[in-house]
């Protein structure tokens, strides 16, 4: 796996949310700002312009360009949100092996990122709801041996149903929190989003 791997996961999760982004502008109309999906959508659709006009050495240098972009292109939570995931994501890639275990820890670090700028604890109904348990399960996967493709499996497995698991949630973070009890019986459009990211990565991360 290198930098080709990566390209590929950007513009697949690119398309990915192209696709969706009606839906997860739907999602995120009934508790949200109603942009959710448009934002996402022109953040990848930024990374994918970087990526046809330049080439990049490794890794690193790649997911924290896309960090970067999605920072300056997307508005609203979303973009500083998972602009600092691939950031951080990146800068832990930089010298590593790309390992399983150094995805793994890339993927923490990725995540460590977000709760630091969003401040979400798990059930707060949020995109933390879909990372936490993916990443239980990919250490879990990589502990009993697996490659990373596999373990990206067993995350974006997990990260479903972390999101499902948001329906019945009230919130208590962003936007939604203002709607109290009226939040729950919707899914959260950030965890919605996160996992497609995931079954993107588990597509083209092997």
């Amino acid at each position: 796996m290198g930098v080709d791997s990566f390209v590929d996961w950007l513009r697949d999760a690119a398309g990915v949310l192209h696709e969706n982004a009606a839906y997860l502008t739907e999602l995120d109309s009934a508790i949200g700002d109603a942009d959710h999906g448009a934002n996402m959508d022109r953040g990848f659709q930024a990374i994918v312009a970087v990526l046809d006009e330049s080439s990049f050495d490794s890794a690193d240098e790649l997911l924290k360009k896309a960090g970067m972009t999605l920072v300056s292109k997307v508005g609203g939570a979303s973009g500083p949100l998972y602009g600092t995931f691939f950031l951080r994501f990146g800068t832990a890639l930089a010298g590593a092996d790309l390992s399983a275990e150094a995805i793994g820890r890339a993927l923490h670090a990725g995540v460590e990122g977000v709760l630091a700028r969003g401040k979400a604890e798990l059930g707060d109904k949020t995109m933390y709801d879909a990372w936490a348990p993916a990443l239980e399960a990919y250490d879990a996967a990589v502990a009993g041996g697996s490659e990373v493709g596999p373990a990206l499996t067993a995350a974006a497995e997990a990260a479903a149903k972390g999101r499902d698991a948001t329906v019945p949630l009230v919130a208590r973070k962003g936007r939604a929190s203002y709607l109290g009890e009226r939040s729950a019986g919707h899914q959260d459009p950030g965890a919605t989003s996160t996992t497609l990211i995931l079954e993107s990565a588990a597509r083209t991360l092997t």
